[in-house]
């Protein structure tokens, strides 16, 4: 199977990091955070990775290299523009019946294996790995009526709601409804197919999963995976 990382932006919020080194080859540890997402993903099975490039692209090659240490093959294609999240799709070849899409800045505990059976067994267009996230609003919440009478009153109530880990899974079919040019985002691929009358699965999981994108982000990772790495790291539980 085939999964494509997107690596192509400039990581402006973690700068000055990022004014040197493209936001996937900061470090986590020694180890780049692209080389946990692709040592995870070698250990799920996936035999191909496609990176699309876009800011330094030259630094990645001498860095990741090809694959072959860790039992994957790499190919690399470069934006010559931004393209969004799912705009770069129209730069990688032979990408199979099913593929994986995902950012290359975060750090995540998720079953690769599970989230593409569970594609497979829904025959979904496409699937979104969801992750569940709480915020508490320090305020009591009115929510009022006809005629401004009161209707509810909640004192500092908590809001469960959804996020997109960035994490998907396409079925060849998908790639229809990426336009021929032009930026284009994984939300408007989504959204288009749910339009169509298309299957998109919520893939919901209660696994670790760190975005890294702000400097409080990436010290949150840092943290983690420091504290454990073979939480993170499949082949490292196999050699311990």
């Amino acid at each position: 199977m085939v999964a494509v990382i997107l690596a192509g932006g400039t990581g402006t919020r973690l700068k000055p990091f990022t004014a040197t080194i493209p936001k996937p080859l900061l470090p986590l540890g020694e180890t780049p955070i692209l080389e946990v997402v692709i040592r995870q993903l070698a250990a799920a099975g996936i035999e191909r990775i496609v990176v699309a490039l876009g800011y330094m692209p030259h630094l990645f090659a001498a860095s990741i290299g090809d694959g072959s240490r860790w039992g994957v093959h790499i190919d690399y294609c470069i934006e010559e523009q931004p393209l969004g999240t799912a705009g770069p799709l129209r730069l990688a070849k032979n990408l199979g019946e099913q593929f994986l899409v995902m950012n290359g800045d975060l750090l995540t505990t998720l079953d690769y294996r599970k989230l593409i059976a569970a594609h497979i067994d829904r025959r979904a267009f496409g699937t979104i790995a969801v992750s569940k996230r709480q915020v508490r609003i320090d305020y009591g919440v009115i929510v009022s009526g006809s005629g401004g009478l009161l209707k509810e009153y909640q004192e500092k109530p908590t809001i469960d709601y959804a996020v997109s880990m960035g994490i998907n899974v396409l079925s060849r079919e998908a790639l229809a409804f990426i336009p021929a040019a032009g930026k284009f985002d994984m939300p408007d691929l989504m959204l288009a197919m749910q339009r169509a009358g298309k299957p998109v699965l919520c893939y919901d999981t209660d696994c670790y999963w760190q975005d890294i994108g702000r400097m409080d982000d990436y010290q949150r990772a840092s943290e983690d995976f420091e504290r454990d790495p073979a939480r993170f790291l499949p082949d490292m539980k196999a050699k311990s």
